[in-house]
């Protein structure tokens, strides 16, 4: 198979439709070598190079006026070596396939986050995490990486080779080459047991160390508007299987989370006066429940209706008190919020710009309804994440540029000057990372 090149202005868009970029062409090379040669072609013409997946990222991590590449026809498994117990994949596969393919070989993730529609390379080149008590990010779970750099070299890097470029690029925001394949530690395939359970917002906040220590994962939505939250732990399980039964699991995961959802998100869109009392209904609608299925089917869950996002990684134990201060802050404002506030956890980890990069962390996401006026909320909540030392997420909406990023990553540095060493040309520069990473 030969890959394709279609040349024009136009038009790309994120999945949210806030960011849109028009590429001079958009390249879909069906090998490494074919993308090595796009990467030489773009450098030879004079254009910058930027890798997209599926669009799944907030930012304009992806935007560009040169050359677009699309991975979509490098997808699928490369290996699989069961005694390393590892699996090699090509960087366009979407983690929805990788999941499949994996569970049909008895294998699985570790962990992983809640939604699985984004490429291998996207969701980890940005950060993408689920929560856990000891399981990290998907980037974390990198064993390997290939790598086409500025040069249009293929450059392999793991622990033992490369290990400078590995430190960086597992979370390498697009910025130092375009990944062609990753390899990840994969592990039998095991079953979970998800206990989704209503929680008082005074209640889980104050019990939150112990349930996070109780729980391998734990996280909650809290509804603004209300004292109330729904609470979601998930714990490895002997079994047996016992998924939600079809029906009960249509009403809860697309008819309520979904079709419904999205009507009142609409609702409250063209008339926020009513969000807070569709916060209390909805907050009360959906109910308690216990199922156990394999890893990916209960990490992640169909996201349909469509929003912005803003992430801020905090120091786990000062994660609460932050949320306790956005609770007060919408409160006292005018400000109406349709959509739940989630928290997640997730270990310290070694990768240089990873939000959990040195420090255990605790993770406050907030969103609002695709073309509901943003900009009030997301400052105000980026105001109280800074206070606190917030780390932003790289894939999701933020204002934070490099001289404040440069003060909580401690090897933020490290991050620069390999860039300086494998892009000192900026091929694969765009504005976005020239305001993060700087010049």
């Amino acid at each position: 198979m030969s890959g394709t090149t279609k040349t024009g202005r136009s038009t790309w868009r994120n999945w949210a439709g806030n960011v849109t970029a028009r590429p001079v062409r958009e390249v879909s090379p069906a090998s490494v070598e074919e993308l090595a040669d796009a990467v030489r072609k773009a450098a030879e013409d004079g254009f910058k190079v930027k890798a997209v997946g599926t669009g799944h990222s907030f930012t304009a991590a992806a935007a560009t006026d040169g050359v677009l590449i699309r991975p979509e026809l490098l997808t699928g498994i490369r290996d699989i070596d069961r005694t390393a117990m590892t699996v090699t994949v090509e960087a366009g596969t979407p983690l929805k396939r990788l999941n499949v393919a994996l569970a049909r070989e008895g294998l699985s993730l570790t962990n992983m986050g809640d939604i699985m529609d984004q490429t291998v390379a996207g969701a980890t080149s940005t950060g993408t995490h689920g929560t856990g008590r000891e399981s990290a990010s998907i980037a974390a779970q990198i064993r390997a990486l290939e790598l086409v750099t500025a040069d249009g070299s293929v450059l392999t890097c793991s622990e033992k080779e490369n290990p400078d470029v590995f430190a960086a690029a597992r979370i390498g925001l697009g910025a130092l080459g375009v990944v062609s394949a990753i390899t990840f530690a994969v592990e039998p395939v095991f079953l979970l047991t998800a206990r989704e359970e209503p929680m008082a917002f005074d209640k889980v906040t104050a019990e939150f160390d112990a349930l996070f220590a109780e729980n391998e994962h734990f996280e909650f939505y809290w509804f603004p508007h209300t004292g109330n939250c729904n609470t979601k732990r998930n714990n490895r399980s002997a079994g047996p299987a016992a998924p939600p039964g079809q029906i009960s699991g249509w009403i809860e995961d697309e008819l309520l989370s979904n079709g419904v959802f999205q009507v009142v998100s609409s609702l409250g869109r063209a008339a926020p006066t009513t969000i807070p009392a569709i916060a209390r209904i909805s907050s009360r609608a959906l109910s308690a429940r216990t199922y156990t299925d394999i890893p990916y089917k209960v990490f992640t869950s169909p996201r349909r209706v469509r929003f912005l996002e803003m992430e801020y990684a905090l120091p786990r134990e000062a994660a609460i008190g932050a949320l306790r201060e956005v609770k007060a802050m919408i409160e006292r404002s005018p400000l109406r919020v349709g959509f739940p506030v989630e928290v997640r956890t997730a270990p310290a980890d070694d990768i240089a710009l990873s939000t959990a990069s040195g420090r255990e962390s605790a993770y406050i996401a907030v969103h609002l309804y695709k073309g509901t006026p943003f900009q009030a909320y997301f400052t105000a909540v980026e105001r109280i994440m800074t206070a606190h030392g917030g780390r932003p997420h790289w894939g999701k909406v933020h204002t934070r540029d490099a001289d404040y990023l440069a003060e909580v990553y401690p090897r933020f540095g490290e991050f620069t000057a390999l860039r300086d060493r494998l892009d000192p040309e900026r091929l694969f520069g765009n504005d976005y990372l020239r305001r993060v990473l700087g010049d």
